[in-house]
């Protein structure tokens, strides 16, 4: 398969975007050395711009990222793609308003997911973002689409752009890869928060008519419109 002349200006654009969205997952603390990444969708195409595996973060440039196919076959690129590339390729398959997608092993998130727990919903900030728990999805080995039915099961049925995969870290997502990273900052924020709160009792949880009102403000009316 080749890339084809008419997106090649959308290419080149995705690749300066993602490029540029791994220095925010350095900048919020959400990863160490080479791992986490960032993808992106190609719009009206059967493709995806990732970061390639194992490259230092400090290294990464637009003409480095991996353009994939939906199948995570490398289309373009002098680089192999991230090991989640197969995961992430059958998210974009089967979550058709998917546009984004981050992973992360930033530390408190990581702590949850090691436990196999939820995230409760027990502050504003959660009830907003994620609309509820931030929900655990399955153990599953890395390196072929095995994480991505983990993450899309886990998150078909819920309003949560992000999952704790189990014992590994977070995958979120969105209609764009800028608002996959934010739900990726959003959700270590919410795991820090969350974990402290136990350190000084039981957290109380919010009642589902706030949430849900939460959840609808947050979405419909705050910021510009």
């Amino acid at each position: 398969m080749t890339v084809v002349s008419d997106v090649r200006e959308t290419i080149a654009a995705l690749r300066r975007e993602v490029c540029a969205l791994h220095e925010q997952l350095t900048r919020y603390q959400l990863v160490v050395w080479t791992a986490g990444n960032v993808s992106a969708r190609v719009p009206g195409h059967d493709l995806l711009v990732i970061k390639p595996s194992g490259v230092d973060y400090d290294a990464l440039t637009p003409e480095n990222m991996v353009v994939c196919d939906l199948h995570g076959r490398v289309v373009e690129g002098e680089h192999a793609p991230s090991s989640d590339t197969e995961a992430q390729a059958y998210v974009y398959r089967h979550l058709p308003d998917v546009g984004g997608v981050v992973h992360t092993h930033s530390s408190y998130a990581v702590a949850w997911a090691a436990r196999g727990e939820p995230i409760p919903c027990v502050t504003t900030m959660c009830a907003d973002e994620f609309g509820g728990d931030i929900p655990v999805g399955p153990f599953a080995i890395i390196g072929d689409d095995s994480i991505g039915r983990g993450i899309v099961d886990t998150l078909r049925d819920s309003r949560s752009p992000a999952v704790l995969m189990q014992n590994h870290g977070v995958f979120a997502v969105g209609p764009n890869a800028k608002a996959a990273v934010k739900a990726a900052v959003m959700c270590e924020e919410v795991a820090r928060q969350v974990h402290l709160t136990r350190q000084l009792g039981e957290p109380v949880l919010i009642e589902q008519q706030h949430v849900d009102a939460l959840y609808d403000r947050y979405q419909n009316v705050y910021g510009q419109r």
